[in-house]
């Protein structure tokens, strides 16, 4: 061993030339040995990168596709370094030192190690560590090796012979040595910062292997990459990940949903949500969250794309009393609190700025100061401005990821809730509140999130502020300081002032919404009636009201403008003079920093009332949204008796059920279907058979089981159910059959023609793949019907309830169904079907008659039927042919109403794109006229005079201070210990004598404030005045025009579109886009104002100034255009998430009763998703805008502070102008971002203003002349005549009528039949000038209907529409609305149409009706518009016969009063039961828009082959 160990040391001793007795020194000379230098830090990890890079070389799945530019930087880095150890070995060798062998043999060992470990990345930049930085042991290797390089070039730089110009081989070493450290440096610094500049880089979302999906040539698609993941530092930091989506949003190719980027992975919906739920549940048995499992998801796989979400997870039981704070807090609160630090730290370097101002200034004014003063200032304001403008973009940027994340999980928290929560909890809340919950109180709750880090950051930067102003100007602060506070319960009286107008006027709003909604409900009737001028009476009044509080909100809002704007002013002032008067000197540093802090006193104050609102809101939404989640769940398990019969044939048993609307706990009134069957008559079992109920409410489902046993067979399955009032959802026909189950074409063919479709699917202008519109506005009544109808049956399930679908529909169809549907396809079922058509009722295995809520009797069908009272004798006559639609006209022309909405978003925001460009410039014209003219100009002048007025106040301070440097003697040292050695530079000696020319500063100083309140005064009210006039021109154009517009635009409106106009959009005319508006004004004025001292104060700003502005105005072009498209993308998926909310609440039946509400949810999962994708890039794209912006600002600020020193070496600066531009610069960023938002948002805004416009002035409306000959009493008889009247309701629809010509005797009763579509109501449409004819006229005795005003028109002829249609309020307002008849007109009128009794339980002709006549039977609401109809004693009267919803005994009363009461009148009936028609004095009989037969019916009873005696001889037989 000694021997091997003599060998060793004698090897070193020879390689490192050094002492055999000290073989190996540490160190030498003064620095570290080159032996251990070469052989420890050089040779032993290199080969250890050598080693370890050769791992990576042996990975073998290559990618082809160009890497990355930071992996490119590494691979050229190892590069370079090899071929530098390269040059350094040849060096060596032609040097021939004594430590030869030791350099060889380092940098052999360096150049093999870096060729490796460039081997190394050319493999790994070809894999799927492309995606990443790599493995990170490469940096540790590559680090190893920086201390050899140091040492080395530390042993240079000591020796001097490396230093010597005379030995270019040595030189030549040394640089080679320096040169290494630059490989080292870019490596190290690729590695830290992945530059992503290459979008390819961008995270694909099925980034599995790290192919790309497209082919490299081209640039991916936006809508393929994902927002932020796998971006590195500086990406992240400048949102450089954003650029590829403003370049297509300025190339205007941002049109849909789908090209914005794919959510980053922890911001994804599912993510979040199943995170949120995980928190529930913990909340709930109040344990930790399982970390165990990593809370996100793997990567998504690419099922994301092509939609299929693969999110299979158990509903979660989202109930049990916990608190939602609690779920919130445990789910983000541990983020949003570290987030905290940030603004800390933000807050901390907010007041760097006046701090270094006033130093900088104090160096200004001593002309002896080192310059390195002045610079360590300048350096210090970059610094500062540039560290605190990235902290608070980080800041603002997380605090909006958080509050998306929360965003997400309360929607679907509240959808899935939605969709548990029992029937009888919901009856509780209306339909509005609940979506409610899930708009405006689930942003009032993550608005929140930005409201509570301000809650104590205000205070907090308050105390810090007051303190520096006290070391500034001693105790005099605390006169400003006392205005300041008294401001507080001001402003807080002003806030709660504004806070309760605005409730009102937020009622006020929704009651003339409400209002509005019924006109364009019930404008036919409106229309028929003539009551336009009436309802635009109450819509005014309303408006009126609504008004009044949006003048109280908008002059409290001018009291809060104007005490924020005056506050600065008032206070500098005071604390000025305070700090005079109390003997001390003022110095340009102490004004100017004064000034700025001044400034910053302001925001926490005026804000404080602001987030403290924000805050109580979000509260009382938070208390709303608990209080849903406290509603009790639906509990099918307590619902449903789990004991099955011992006869396993039994499907359906109840015994002794008692069922009601109100829960276990609710009042115990009202009990409706007491099924109390007696244990004499057993219970009451329905076995597998059909079963029929004549007439009974069965839902029950939604009923709370009071008592008694419910047992349904294999309920998990669900129902197959066909609700009364039918639910369909806005999808193509074939997925709402389809109703989420796979097509089956056979079975899916056969179900469309058990429900009689196929003909109604050959007239829709796209088959079954035509999109119905909201609630099925595109289809008829009976359409609708049979439409679910036919999911249900497409549904397949064993038990069908079926209430009342053969109501709708005609005879002829009724029949069908009934044999081809319920008795074929539906063979081997259970169906329970409640109907009022007597006659199929002998079809049914067993009858159940109800009366009352309980059961009369059951039995078959022969022991029942002789019960059923006023049974017709002769049955054929008893039909109804009848098809109860939706809009009386729609179902006479078939080929009217498909292609109206069929794709009804697309198109409209298609249209609505097509005039974003910019605004046009008519825009801004309109809403200038709106304002008025003078009035416009007035404002724009006393905005310019209140700039001007504080710009002046604030240069006469800086001359003030000038003027006394200069009177003062030059040899004093102005700081404030040595003030008083000169009496010119005392503002006041001992108070008494106030010297005249301080006099005269003070008051030109007070009364350019003076002037500056009066100026901001004026144009605050003068605003709230100018937006108030606006409003109500606005409005006022457009009630007008529509309540004009003729009923074909109704038709092919949705009604939705009319009423965002009068809802969303006049509110953005109200309230937000004054608002908006004043801030632009303020910010371009303040903005002007700035420029201009600045470039008064610094001339030389003016150099750097003008690349800037260049720079400020293609980044905010570039920015604008995809901002304004992400937020019109933003509100167009926002409407999908909200419409199908309230769809699925409308449906909350069906969808439970099939089972199918996780594919619900996954529905709402997905629209919330592409929602929260336009959000979030929304929110990034200001955060770019912002970083962008506050570069631009620091610059300012840096050039302004370097400018000032540089000038100060020349004594050619007065540092009062410096001072007063370096406070203007200070908040220049603020200014430049609100110009930019504030501009954009206006944009937005006046969007509201373009819509409003093309409605007040490009509506069709009705022609509005008047026939002032008229004759009072006209028409005097009721002669009506028909001339060759031919109609089309559009260009392209056939002849609804063709060539009508007939005559109508005075007082003749005249029946009209004929099959749908034929144009039987398309006659009174053409009598009451609906439509305009196209050719022939319509005499009125003698009297061309063509040549009467409308309203004389409509005022003297009477209609029943099919549709009754009631508008909320009371009785006596739907009688009459325009008050022209006594009490006891109307009185008689109810009591003619056998309604008394049924008023008078309701409490009389004051008894609300309820919104649309709820409180009525469809018969009832019949029977009232019968009543209408007898009050206006018109000579023409026109029925709508609708008798499907009246039975048999009303239906016979209805009869004779009409007889009796219109004996003299000329009555026109649309007749669908036969026995109506056999009354008539003569039949007409209509067909594809002629007349076919018009004759007494006996005449046409008698004739061959008549229609009439085709249609009698159906039903009779």
């Amino acid at each position: 061993v000694q021997g091997h160990l003599s060998g060793t040391s004698t090897l070193v001793a020879g390689l490192c030339h050094t002492d055999e007795k000290n073989p190996f020194p540490v160190w030498q000379d003064g620095h570290v040995s080159p032996c251990f230098n070469q052989l420890v830090l050089g040779v032993l990890p290199h080969a250890g990168m050598a080693i370890f890079s050769a791992c990576y070389i042996s990975i073998c799945d290559l990618l082809r596709s160009s890497p990355p530019c930071g992996w490119t930087l590494r691979w050229v880095s190892a590069l370079l370094a090899a071929l530098l150890f390269t040059a350094d070995v040849v060096l060596a060798s032609f040097l021939q030192r004594t430590d030869l062998y030791l350099d060889v043999l380092a940098d052999g060992s360096a150049t093999l190690a870096w060729l490796v470990h460039f081997g190394a990345i050319t493999v790994l930049q070809r894999t799927a560590f492309r995606r990443t930085r790599g493995p990170p042991l490469l940096l540790l290797l590559v680090l190893l090796s920086v201390p050899n390089v140091a040492i080395t070039l530390w042993i240079y730089c000591d020796n001097q012979e490396y230093l010597n110009l005379t030995e270019p081989l040595e030189l030549a070493r040394f640089v080679l040595a320096s040169a290494r450290t630059l490989p080292l440096l870019v490596y190290i610094l690729a590695f830290a910062f992945p530059c992503v500049t290459d979008a390819r880089y961008t995270l694909y979302i099925n980034a599995v292997d790290g192919s790309p999906l497209v082919p490299e040539s081209t640039q991916p698609e936006t809508g393929e990459m994902v927002a932020e993941d796998g971006s590195g530092g500086v990406s992240r930091l400048f949102y450089l990940w954003l650029n590829p989506l403003l370049r297509r949003g300025q190339r205007g190719e941002l049109d849909r949903p789908a090209d914005v980027y794919h959510l980053p992975r922890k911001l994804r919906t599912t993510v979040v949500c199943r995170y949120f739920h995980q928190c529930w549940e913990a909340c709930r048995r109040g344990a930790a969250v399982s970390n165990g499992q990593d809370p996100w998801p793997r990567p998504v796989s690419r099922n994301l794309l092509n939609g299929s979400w693969s999110y299979q997870e158990e509903p979660l039981e989202l109930e049990g009393d916990v608190g939602l704070l609690r779920v919130l807090h445990k789910a983000f609160g541990l983020r949003y609190y570290v987030l905290g630090a940030l603004k800390v730290a933000v807050n901390m370097l907010s007041f760097a700025g006046p701090l270094l101002l006033s130093s900088l200034l104090n160096f200004m004014e001593d002309r002896e100061a080192p310059v390195s003063w002045g610079a360590w200032c300048a350096l210090g304001l970059f610094a500062s401005t540039l560290l605190s403008s990235f902290l608070q973009n980080i800041f603002v940027f997380e605090v909006s990821k958080v509050a998306l994340s929360a965003r997400a999980a309360l929607v679907s928290a509240i959808y899935g809730k939605a969709l548990q929560v029992s029937g009888s909890s919901l009856a509780g809340t209306t339909m509005g509140e609940v979506v409610n919950l899930m708009s405006t109180d689930t942003d009032r709750v993550v608005n929140f999130c930005s409201s509570f880090h301000e809650l104590w950051s205000l205070p907090f930067r308050f105390v810090i502020t007051l303190y520096l102003l006290y070391l500034q100007v001693g105790v005099a602060f605390l006169g400003g300081l006392g205005v300041a506070l008294l401001l507080v319960p001001f402003n807080k009286f002003l806030a709660t002032r504004i806070l309760s107008n605005n409730q009102h006027m937020l009622r006020h709003k929704d009651s003339r919404v409400k209002l509005m909604t019924e006109i364009l409900f019930g404008i036919r009737i409106i229309k028929f009636y003539n009551w336009e001028p009436h309802f635009t009476q109450k819509v005014s009044d309303c408006r009126k009201q609504e008004l009044s509080h949006l003048k109280a909100l908008k002059y409290l809002d001018a009291m809060c403008v104007y005490t924020w704007a005056a506050l600065p002013v008032v206070i500098s002032i005071l604390t000025f003079v305070t700090y005079v008067l109390l003997g001390n000197q003022l110095t340009a540093a102490k004004v100017f920093t004064t000034l700025a802090l001044v400034g910053m006193l302001i925001i926490p104050l005026n804000a404080f009332p602001w987030v403290l609102n924000g805050i109580l809101e979000a509260k009382v939404s938070l208390d709303r949204i608990q209080r849903f989640f406290k509603l009790t769940n639906q509990d099918l398990q307590a619902h449903y008796a789990l004991v099955s019969p011992e006869d396993s044939q039994t499907s359906i048993l109840l015994s002794q059920g008692t069922f009601s609307w109100q829960g276990p706990d609710g009042p115990n009134q009202k009990k409706e279907g007491e099924t109390e069957t007696g244990a004499a008559e057993g219970s009451l079992l329905l076995h597998g058979l059909t079963l029929h109920i004549t007439k009974v409410q069965t839902s029950s489902y939604c009923l709370c089981r009071r008592s008694g046993v419910v047992y349904v067979a294999g309920r998990e399955a669900g129902f197959g159910l066909a609700s009364q009032e039918p639910w369909i959802q806005h999808a193509s026909v074939r997925d709402n059959i389809l109703f989420g189950k796979d097509y089956d074409p056979v079975f899916y063919q056969a179900v469309i023609q058990a429900c009689a479709l196929s003909d109604d699917l050959n007239v829709l202008p796209n088959g079954d793949k035509t999109e119905v519109g909201e609630n099925g506005v595109t289809l008829s009544g009976g359409q609708k019907a049979r439409l679910v109808l036919a999911r249900a049956v497409y549904m397949d399930k064993d038990i069908y309830l079926l209430d009342d679908p053969l109501a709708a529909v005609d005879t002829d169809v009724a029949e069908h169904l009934m044999k081809r549907c319920i008795m074929e396809l539906l063979r081997g079922k259970t169906r329970i079907l409640c109907t009022h058509r007597i006659e199929f009722v002998d079809k049914a295995d067993m009858v159940v008659l109800m009366d009352n809520g309980t059961i009369v009797k059951t039995g078959t069908p022969a022991e029942i039927l002789p019960l059923v009272e006023a049974m017709p004798k002769k049955r054929k006559n008893d039909h109804n042919v009848k098809e109860k639609d939706g809009v009386e006209q729609e179902e006479e022309e078939p080929g009217l109403s498909p292609d109206l909405c069929v794709d009804d978003d697309p198109n409209l925001s298609g249209a609505e794109q097509k005039q974003m460009g910019g605004l046009a410039w008519k825009v801004y014209q309109t809403y200038w006229v709106a304002v008025g003219g003078v009035l416009a100009a007035s404002i724009l002048m006393s905005l310019l005079l209140m700039q001007a007025s504080k710009n002046v106040s604030d240069w006469w301070l800086s001359h003030w201070i000038s003027e006394l440097k200069n009177n003062g003697s030059t040899t004093t040292n102005v700081s404030s210990s040595a003030a008083f050695s000169s009496p010119h530079l005392l503002l006041f000696s001992p108070v008494g004598n106030m010297s005249s020319d301080v006099k005269f500063y003070l008051t030109v100083y007070a009364s350019i404030a003076t002037a500056n309140t009066v100026f901001t005064a004026l144009r605050a009210f003068l605003f709230a005045y100018g937006a108030i006039c606006a409003a109500t021109a606005i409005h006022n154009r457009l009630l007008d025009r529509v309540l004009k517009a003729t009923v074909c635009f109704f038709d092919t409106t949705p009604m939705g579109r009319i009423l965002n106009r009068f809802s969303s959009d006049l509110y953005t005319v109200d309230d937000s886009l004054p608002f908006i508006l004043n801030i632009l004004l303020a910010n371009v004025f303040g903005l002007l104002g700035m420029l201009v001292v600045i470039s008064y104060g610094l001339p030389w700003v003016l150099v750097l100034l003008l690349p800037l502005a260049l720079v400020y105005h293609r980044t905010q072009h570039f920015y604008r255009h995809t901002s304004r498209e992400l937020k019109r993308l933003c509100s167009i998926t926002l409407s999908p998430v909200y419409s199908h909310f309230s769809e699925t609440l409308t449906g909350l039946g069906t969808i439970r009763a099939s089972g199918s509400s996780a594919r619900f949810e996954e529905e709402i999962a997905r629209r919330l998703e592409q929602n929260q994708r336009c959000l979030f890039l929304s929110n990034a794209t200001t955060q770019w805008l912002s970083i962008r912006l506050q570069m631009i600002g620091v610059a300012v600020v840096t050039g302004l502070g370097v400018i000032a020193v540089v000038q100060h070496q020349y004594n050619s600066v007065d540092p009062g102008l410096v001072g007063l531009s370096l406070s203007y610069a200070l908040s220049i960023t603020n200014l430049l971002c609100g110009l930019i938002f504030s501009f954009t948002q206006t944009e937005m805004q006046l969007v509201s203003v373009e819509r409003t416009e093309e409605y007040s002035t490009g509506l069709p409306t009705e022609p509005q002349h008047q026939n002032t000959q008229l004759s009072p009493a006209w028409p005097e008889q009721g002669w009506l005549e028909f001339r060759g009247v031919v109609l089309v309701y559009r260009d392209g629809l056939p002849n609804a009528l063709d060539g009508v010509s007939l005559v109508v005797r005075p007082g003749e009763k005249v029946g009209i039949v004929g099959r749908t579509g034929s144009g039987k109501s398309t006659l009174f449409q053409a009598l009451f000038r609906m439509v305009e004819l196209n050719r022939g006229q319509i005499l009125l005795d003698g009297l061309d209907i063509s040549s009467v005003g409308l309203s004389q028109l409509r005022s003297r002829l009477a209609i029943i529409p099919q549709d009754p249609f009631l508008f909320s309020g009371t009785i006596r307002e739907n009688l009459d609305p325009c008050g022209r008849h006594s009490d006891q007109q109307l009185l008689d009128v109810v009591d003619q149409c056998h309604l008394s009794s049924v008023v008078n339980r309701m409490g009389g002709l004051d008894a609300e009706v309820g919104e649309r006549g709820r409180s009525f039977s469809v018969g009832q609401r019949q029977l009232l518009c019968l009543a209408r109809a007898l009050l206006t004693q018109a000579k023409v009267l026109c029925i709508d016969e609708a008798t499907a919803s009246v039975d048999q005994k009303t239906d016979k009363l209805l009869q004779q009063t009409i007889r009796e009461k219109f004996q003299d009148m000329t009555v026109l009936t649309i007749a669908h039961r036969i026995n109506t028609i056999m009354d008539c004095d003569r039949v007409l009989v209509m067909h594809a828009g002629k007349v076919v037969e018009f004759d007494t019916p006996a005449a046409l009873c008698q004739t061959d082959h008549s229609i009439l005696q085709r249609l009698v001889g159906q039903t009779g037989e």
